[in-house]
């Protein structure tokens, strides 16, 4: 299996979006007000245009499997952004392929000049949550910033 992680493409939108919104179908996870139903999931290549910005990709046979980015999120601390778009199709969970696209993000952010990292989560992905604790992530009271998912009711950081 040759899947290659690299940073998002223009003709990517298509594939990562549709990958993204069949992981919400699956946990049976809300759409409004959340990723799925949010205008910038089809155009990913251009809202990760944005300066200190990154989405990297899991590609296998051309379609994306996976992706977790970075994004200055509007309305958050200084040197603070938001760990975005992390999912992974069902068929290549279990094999650090989640990790390594995690991994890949907060290396960015430090590179990016960030000191922490937001997240926004619902508890329908209760096992990325396990993840994201386990990379040192700890949960917040109320959210940060402006994100625009109100649905979400998850809210972690990450001292990097």
């Amino acid at each position: 299996m040759d899947i290659k992680i690299r940073r998002l493409k223009a003709g990517d939108n298509l594939s990562a979006a549709g990958m993204i919104r069949k992981v919400f179908v699956e946990h049976n996870a809300p759409q409004d007000g959340t990723v799925y139903s949010d205008p910038t999931t089809d155009d990913l290549y251009g809202l990760f245009r944005a300066p200190g910005s990154i989405l990297w990709v899991a590609e296998l046979g051309g379609e994306i499997i996976g992706c977790c980015g970075v994004f200055p999120t509007p309305g958050l601390p200084e040197k603070c952004a938001e760990l975005v778009k992390y999912y992974l199709a069902r068929d290549f969970r279990g094999r650090g392929i989640g990790k390594e696209l995690m991994l890949r993000s907060i290396q960015s952010a430090k590179k990016f000049g960030y000191k922490q990292l937001y997240l926004e989560s619902l508890p329908h992905f209760s096992k990325a949550l396990g993840i994201y604790e386990k990379q040192g992530f700890v949960r917040l009271m109320k959210p940060m910033g402006k994100s625009q998912h109100p649905t979400c009711n998850i809210w972690m950081l990450l001292e990097i």
